[in-house]
């Protein structure tokens, strides 16, 4: 009787040991993305954007969107922030580079300074950017 106790401890103790292995190797893994290099893009007005694209880009203008489109030579990312209640808003790109498995795009949407006067109606910003066709799926950071 005494002997299965210790062996069922002993299978315990491995058992517990083989998860607490396995959650360390998993903590130790590298989730970092390894930049190859930044990609040149153009950002571009509405008379530019392709109409499919654009067609697409007004039906979802007032949730908000993350579209890519490419044609025979150009790839187009575009990120729209929704309806605001007012105007004065602007969008930089914070990163647009190839990686290992992707391309990674971000933007941040800044809004009217304090004091600013803006128009007081809805605006729906947004923005597109140009660049060389590059045949990766695009992660919006």
């Amino acid at each position: 009787m005494r002997r299965k106790r210790t062996v069922a401890r002993v299978l315990t103790f491995l058992g517990m040991g083989m998860f607490f292995i396995n959650l360390l190797g998993c903590g130790m893994e590298e989730t970092a993305t390894k930049k190859l290099k930044d990609i040149e893009f153009t950002v571009i007005d509405q008379s530019e954007i392709p109409q499919e694209l654009f067609s697409t880009m007004e039906e979802k203008k007032k949730e908000g969107f993350k579209l890519t489109y490419a044609d025979e030579k150009n790839l187009y990312i575009a990120v729209g922030y929704g309806e605001q209640k007012t105007g004065g808003y602007s969008i930089s790109v914070d990163e647009c580079y190839l990686a290992e498995n992707a391309i990674y795009f971000g933007t941040t949407l800044t809004g009217p300074e304090k004091g600013e006067k803006v128009n007081e109606v809805a605006s729906y910003p947004y923005i597109v950017v140009k660049a060389e066709y590059i045949d990766e799926s695009v992660v919006f950071e």
